[in-house]
């Protein structure tokens, strides 16, 4: 499926090398004021620009298909399409014969009987997060009192990764990171037990976001290792301020006052331009291969907002008490 949400669905749309890709939300309220510069800052900060990512450079122009009207949302879903100017399909032209090692070239023409669109990726490119960034700014501005912010926390399993990326550079590999997110300002008693936990529904939105392969809040995986009597997070005072946050902000699924704190861990890119062996298909037997086309050393430098937009999104759906403005 390419949509979610319940309160606010979400649906996504195009393929990397298609004519657009975009973003379908429906459920929101009217009246929340929106503009094409609104959008701007967030899509800047998804291009790639710093060393390290990808030559393939969008201009990202949007196109508001509907649910806009003088710079307002009207109340039906608002249709946001983005176009792709700069495609070079020759560089994909191979993979259904010989799949990429790690990306979805493979399981995809499997499950479509050869039917996918392999180009750039596809319905699988790192593309698709333009859709998602534009939804994110969407739902940063419905969210009242509510601060999203992430970074990058650490490349190739360093904080300081200026030569780490050089060297994947240079040798024609790739790297995986880790972004840290901060939300603050949810309050108490946001989400629900069990199905509808916080931290489930922020989870099934960021592993919908590509390359994820790990999500935890708090303290996380280091909260195994942990005792109770110091992983336990202390209420301090009346207002329900805690010592500490070895949570991350979540107890039973719901936020417990304290900041929101988890991190995301990104696999490194699958298409390098490092010889690799794959399976081909044409010859049937493994064969060398080299990935050609424009591809990040590091897709994880471009990904904070990215993350910002899936739990804003998340956090909009699970949290309409939230919203600045009600749906009538």
């Amino acid at each position: 499926m390419n949509s979610i949400g319940e309160h606010l669905r979400v649906s996504l749309f195009g393929t990397s090398h298609g004519a657009v890709v975009g973003v379908l939300l429906d459920g929101l309220p009217a009246g929340i004021q929106l503009f094409e510069a609104d959008f701007e800052a967030d899509l800047a900060r998804r291009r790639p620009g710093a060393v390290g990512t990808t030559t393939r450079v969008e201009d990202d122009e949007l196109r508001f298909m509907s649910g806009l009207h003088e710079g307002f949302t009207t109340g039906g879903p608002l249709c946001i399409e983005v176009i792709n100017v700069s495609q070079r399909s020759a560089d994909y032209a191979d993979f259904a014969r010989q799949p990429r090692p790690g990306h979805a070239d493979y399981p995809a023409s499997v499950k479509w009987g050869g039917y996918a669109d392999l180009r750039g990726g596809g319905m699988f490119s790192g593309r698709m997060t333009v859709g998602l960034v534009c939804a994110g700014v969407v739902a940063k501005r419905l969210l009242d009192g509510v601060s999203i912010r992430a970074e990058v926390q650490e490349v190739g399993g360093s904080r300081d990764y200026a030569t780490l990326l050089e060297d994947a550079l240079r040798e024609g590999d790739s790297l995986g990171g880790v972004v840290s997110c901060r939300v603050e300002g949810l309050g108490v008693g946001v989400g629900e037990p069990f199905f509808g936990s916080l931290e489930s529904r922020l989870a099934s939105m960021l592993f919908s976001v590509p390359g994820v392969k790990g999500v935890e809040f708090g303290a996380g995986f280091r909260g195994a290792a942990m005792r109770g009597s110091a992983f336990n997070d202390r209420i301090v005072d009346a207002s329900g301020h805690l010592a500490s946050n070895n949570a991350g902000g979540v107890n039973g699924g719901l936020s417990n006052g304290m900041p929101l704190e988890l991190r995301v861990a990104f696999r490194p890119a699958a298409s390098i331009a490092r010889e690799q062996l794959s399976f081909d298909f044409g010859l049937g037997r493994p064969a060398p291969m080299r990935v050609a086309g424009r591809h990040d050393a590091s897709f994880v430098l471009r990904t904070p907002v990215v993350v910002e937009a899936a739990c804003a999104l998340a956090l909009a759906d699970v949290g309409p008490q939230l919203w600045r403005v009600r749906a009538r």
